[in-house]
């Protein structure tokens, strides 16, 4: 197993942020330095920038479309995906800190050539429905807040984008740190919405713990949120975001290691999990009666207004605003280490960033609806899903690359159960795609 650090992250050349937090990290795994809930804090990073695609704008469409048609019914799809978006990122994680590889790193070294090229050119596509969400989602926000064109939201989106993807540079703390400035602003939007919306609570209980597909339609949309959840990504970003974050010499260090890995995981993604299902109560919530046809973010921007008042609809813009940009940042990272892991190569940020955002302008252009173009995104990275998860889970499963950290039996069968349920899933959405009915 590879536990070294790159050159890029030794410590004496990193930024005194990054520094600081890596030798403090080293010092508490190797019993050095005292623990406390400060030093805890240090090893919180991985998770919160991988949550981020848990709370994207292409949540915001699904959601939206979720409650308002179905009031609380699906919420129970959004309990389910985020529980095992739990398992996959927790078992991601544990790639990046056991081996110092990512996972795409290892598909290149240990899957046929073809696979490793067609892993790569799903992954490229998955990316490009990612960011298309993303860039979108902010476009539109900053659009609706400044009363500006789309297209000069999107031209600002990029721009903004582009400056926070420059503090990468300074080393993992700072960019961490941004990221989870926004996963904070979205957090605190969403506890003021649950706060102003008519909320039935008993309904609400009933939604998360009752399965239920109302029709074909309501099957889209919750292939759709699961595709929202689950990311390609995400799965890939979270091995490369844990590899090389902190040095470990031992087992025992990098089984404390694990512990505080699996622990922000859990955290990170209850709060996004949280976020999502209060996407889907405020739109059951003010839109479900009597407006049950809101599809889109901006007819949902223009309605909240008259129903929930200005405030409302102001906090809904400034969640999906924070949302748009911090996720079209984590998603262009997640883009460089896919490239790089599959191919050996990498390009130039600003490359990746115009490569991947081009889709969004083409959309613009032909005059498609934004949120069904978000939607539609959606459905497609639910489709790509089954390619690093079934990796994943060979992967992790493996002794010859986890050694004594290989997957347990049960978290294997668990595994391997979660995949087969994404994977039928989009069976009967391409089933349902060509015509074939079966709800």
């Amino acid at each position: 197993m590879n536990t070294k650090t790159s050159p890029a992250m030794d410590a004496t050349e990193m930024p005194d942020l990054t520094a600081r937090a890596s030798l403090r990290m080293a010092d508490i795994l190797a019993g050095r330095s005292k623990l406390d809930l400060r030093a805890a804090l240090l090893f919180a990073g991985p998770a919160v920038i991988a949550s981020i695609a848990y709370i994207d704008p292409g949540n915001f469409a699904t959601n939206i479309q979720a409650g308002s048609k179905y009031g609380y019914a699906l919420l129970w799809v959004v309990v389910v995906a985020n529980l095992m978006a739990m398992l996959f990122q927790a078992l991601s994680a544990r790639l990046g800190i056991v081996t110092g590889r990512n996972l795409a790193e290892l598909c290149r070294d240990r899957f046929p050539r073809p696979m490793v090229w067609l892993m790569w050119g799903v992954s490229e596509i998955a990316a490009m429905a990612t960011d298309l969400a993303e860039f979108l989602g902010g476009a539109i926000g900053l659009s609706l807040l400044f009363h500006i064109p789309l297209l000069a939201g999107m031209v600002a989106t990029a721009v903004v984008t582009y400056a926070i993807l420059m503090v990468d540079k300074r080393g993992f703390r700072p960019i961490e740190l941004i990221i989870g400035g926004f996963v904070a602003i979205i957090a605190l939007c969403y506890l003021v919405e649950m706060l102003v919306a008519p909320v039935q609570w008993a309904a609400v209980g009933l939604g998360v713990v009752t399965p239920v597909i109302p029709d074909s339609a309501a099957l889209t949309i919750a292939v759709g949120i699961i595709g929202a959840t689950v990311m390609p990504h995400a799965i890939y970003l979270h091995s490369g975001l844990t590899q090389n974050r902190v040095k470990t010499n031992t087992d025992g260090e990098r089984r404390m290691l694990l512990r505080f890995s699996n622990r922000e995981v859990v955290v990170a993604l209850t709060l996004a999990g949280l976020i999502n299902m209060a996407m889907v109560i405020m739109a059951a919530s003010a839109f479900h009666d009597g407006h049950s046809g809101v599809a889109e973010i901006e007819t949902a921007y223009h309605t909240l207004t008259p129903l929930l008042g200005g405030a409302a609809a102001g906090f809904f813009l400034m969640s999906l605003i924070a949302s748009g940009i911090s996720s079209s940042v984590v998603g262009t990272m997640a883009g460089q280490l896919i490239m790089q892991g599959f191919v050996g190569f990498r390009i130039p940020i600003w490359v990746r960033r115009a490569v991947t955002m081009l889709p969004a302008f083409v959309v613009v252009a032909m005059g498609v609806d934004a949120t069904q173009a978000l939607v539609g995104s959606q459905v497609l990275l639910s489709l790509a899903l089954p390619f690093p998860l079934v990796a994943l889970v060979m992967l992790t499963r493996s002794r010859s690359v986890m050694g004594a950290f290989a997957s347990g039996r049960f978290m294997h069968v668990l595994a391997i159960a979660a995949t087969a349920v994404i994977v039928a899933l989009n069976v009967v959405l391409l089933l349902d795609t060509v015509g074939i009915t079966l709800v």
